[in-house]
């Protein structure tokens, strides 16, 4: 690829060219959000429902993420369609629109850590809950690779803030897998700690989204 070449608007900030290299990073990045837009509405529907029936907050708040994940990538879709691919300003409402939708798992967690801790809900071994984490944990890297990079070549941190959500999505399935193992083990508190550290993250995520950071690190 050629080497990219940038421009910088009345306000100040570089942004790249809109060359044919650009246009066809832009077109790469709204297929990928809506290739993950499909994967994660299974993967909520099958993460939650396998949460609720093992009664693993970890795995429901994973599985709620995954549809913050698919929030994130409705707006990364609406971000490069139509005349907004071309407006620095759709740019700035997309990037705070994806730091608000970290913002919104992060409340729901904690709730849900507290109700369960308080009813004494403790979680059970969920072969669907192993198996949908396993496949998660494979492919959301990649993907989240890959927009990581997109975003970084098209200056999005729309873009690179959905691609985090999709490397934390597969970090996170990671430790959900490890607390079901645990769980089995009888190291019940592995659970409810994953979900609130997964709270913690989100929220860290979320300001440095929303004030531009995805991109540069």
């Amino acid at each position: 690829m050629a080497e990219q070449r940038a421009e910088r608007t009345a306000t100040g900030p570089v942004r790249p060219a809109r060359d044919g290299d650009w246009l066809r990073d832009a077109r790469r990045a709204r297929t990928l959000s809506l290739v993950t837009l499909v994967w994660l509405g299974a993967e909520s529907a099958l993460g939650i429902a396998a949460g609720l029936r093992a009664h693993s907050v970890a795995l429901i708040g994973w599985g709620v993420w995954s549809m913050v994940e698919a929030l994130a990538s409705l707006i990364v879709v609406w971000r490069f369609t139509g005349s907004r691919m071309h407006s620095a300003d759709a740019e700035d409402r997309a990037r705070r629109a994806v730091a608000v939708s970290f913002w919104l798992l992060a409340p729901y967690l904690v709730v849900h850590v507290a109700h369960d801790l308080d009813a004494g809900h403790r979680a059970e071994p969920s072969a669907l809950g192993i198996a949908v984490t396993a496949v998660s944990l494979v492919s959301m890297p990649l993907l989240g690779a890959a927009k990581r990079r997109l975003g970084a070549r098209l200056h999005s941190t729309a873009t690179a803030g959905e691609g985090t959500q999709n490397l934390m999505c597969g970090l996170l399935a990671a430790g959900v897998l490890a607390g079901l193992v645990l769980n089995g083990a009888g190291w019940w508190w592995a659970d409810p700690l994953m979900a609130v550290c997964l709270a913690a993250v989100a929220v860290r995520e979320g300001l440095r989204t929303w004030h531009g950071h995805s991109c540069c690190h």
